[in-house]
């Protein structure tokens, strides 16, 4: 019986998994791996990530043990944790999908001929992403800046296709292995900050088929409109699941054009190409960070390496951090945030946008905390979104897109459904004054029994003034050259 290591990452899962698929289809018997890679003594992944960690690995354990196999955790370097297995083993080759982070893909480059010196056979292979980030370039070669020029190019060239062939797993036991337990790998947390997660997510691969399901019987004929309403469950929740890979997006494309075909009805076909769009936006994120991996931190805006961000906002930070800003929405947000690990998308540019432009507080900040408390926090779609909504980033409209979050309340909230879940506090307040407390008559706060600066906080930022102030900034740089 001959074996190969199949080292797994963000690939936590048995369909359309290409490394997976090449072991079996070679007549070896897939080994899979999980490191624990560990930073500077950190974890590279936020604290919410390593909760949803924790349990795909429990699920892709569970699902090979099904098949007769078994996930082997290990801890440290990947060249020297591979390599002991592979030698305990005796097997002679291995295969890993790729990531597509700066660090990693210039890290597996020197990995492979690390390994390959070490006499083991290296392949990798395209597992998480519709398309590879060098694969759509425009005529002259460059990277798109822009997403909709993008997407056009997506749809001319296609998607490479899911596997759908079932693995034949080889019979017999699983290798007796030197393998750490997982809760050896200590990503729960020590105080229980995540006790709401179970009652909202299913992590591995059987969620992720789940929410899928969800989502196509539910809500996707009304995705265009109502994945725009953070009150409704009108999204598909699936980013956590792409995002560890639980499911790939071209498995979600074909499911979805699948489904298509079987239930064709007015808006249906409408709907699956919006969200499909979604998921080429998260192909594209990937490539802007291939291209220019400068943006996990800096601006793809040069300019905005000499904007003028306030000074001393660490208790603003705070207090947008804990959903304590006044403002609604934002507080409504940031709270489910904390609560759940997630936060719908609209909000997501709405909290950003207060952040970065009525406080004018770096988006690196912002960046941070969300990939320490998001479930799905992705690097790629993380410094896209702070960045596109900084207005540093790439995108064809300018800086001065500014999110009024009233106005974006009373657009997408219009009966306060989602402030009044997550800002209890205001649940008693009418519709038209629920995303301006402020402004509402002191006879309508008496009767809703709320006292702005005791039992719920008054505004920390004037909206118009602070517009203004943002505005002005920009003039300053944007002759820079």
């Amino acid at each position: 019986m001959e074996y190969a290591l199949v080292w797994l990452r963000r690939d936590l899962r048995l369909g359309d998994n290409p490394a997976l698929r090449a072991a079996l289809e070679a007549g070896l018997v897939p080994v899979p791996v999980y490191i624990q890679e560990v930073t500077d003594g950190e974890l590279p992944v936020g604290s919410a990530s390593a909760w949803w960690l924790h349990h795909s690995l429990a699920a892709l354990d569970r699902d090979l043990r099904d098949q007769g196999s078994r996930l082997l955790l290990r801890r440290g370097d990947p060249a020297r944790e591979l390599l002991a297995v592979a030698r305990q083993l005796g097997a002679h080759k291995l295969f890993w999908n790729r990531r597509y982070e700066p660090r990693h893909l210039a890290r597996d480059r020197t990995l492979k001929q690390e390994l390959g010196d070490a006499g083991l056979d290296v392949q990798d292979f395209p597992g998480n992403l519709l398309r590879e980030p060098w694969q759509l370039l425009k005529a002259d070669g460059t990277p798109y800046r822009v997403f909709t020029p993008y997407w056009k190019a997506l749809q001319r060239t296609g998607v490479t296709e899911a596997s759908n062939t079932p693995l034949a797993w080889p019979d017999g036991e699983a290798p007796q292995v030197d393998s750490l337990s997982l809760a050896e790998l200590q990503l729960l947390p020590a105080i229980p900050w995540d006790a709401a997660f179970p009652d909202i997510w299913v992590p591995g691969e059987a969620g992720a088929w789940q929410s899928l399901e969800r989502f196509c019987t539910e809500a996707l004929v009304d995705y265009p409109t109502d994945r725009d309403r953070p009150g409704l469950p009108g999204t598909s929740r699936l980013s956590p699941h792409l995002h560890f890979g639980e499911i790939n997006p071209r498995q979600a494309w074909a499911a979805l054009s699948d489904w298509g075909q079987q239930h064709a009805r007015p808006g249906t076909l409408a709907a699956i190409e919006a969200f499909q769009r979604q998921l080429a936006w998260r192909d594209f994120a990937h490539q802007l960070l291939h291209h220019f991996p400068h943006t996990a931190r800096e601006p793809l805006d040069r300019r905005f390496a000499q904007f003028p961000w306030a000074r001393d906002y660490g208790e603003s930070l705070r207090r947008w951090q804990r959903g304590q800003t006044g403002i609604p929405i934002v507080d409504a947000g940031m709270r489910e945030l904390w609560h759940s690990g997630w936060m719908h998308n609209r909000v997501r540019m709405v909290v950003a946008s207060l952040l970065t432009k009525n406080l004018r507080i770096p988006w690196q900040e912002g960046a941070d905390w969300f990939m320490d408390t998001l479930v799905d926090a992705d690097l790629a779609n993380n410094t896209m979104g702070w960045q596109w909504v900084a207005g540093c980033g790439a995108d064809a409209a300018p800086y001065f897109r500014i999110f009024n979050p009233v106005r974006q309340g009373e657009r997408f909230d219009p009966d306060g459904t989602y402030v009044r879940r997550w800002v209890p506090e205001l649940g008693r307040l009418p519709a038209k004054w629920i995303h301006c407390p402020w402004e509402a008559p002191s006879p309508v706060l008496d009767a809703a029994g709320i006292e702005l600066g005791r039992n719920y906080p008054a505004p920390m930022v004037d909206l118009a003034a602070s517009r203004a102030r943002a505005l002005a900034a920009w003039e300053q740089i944007k002759q820079t050259r």
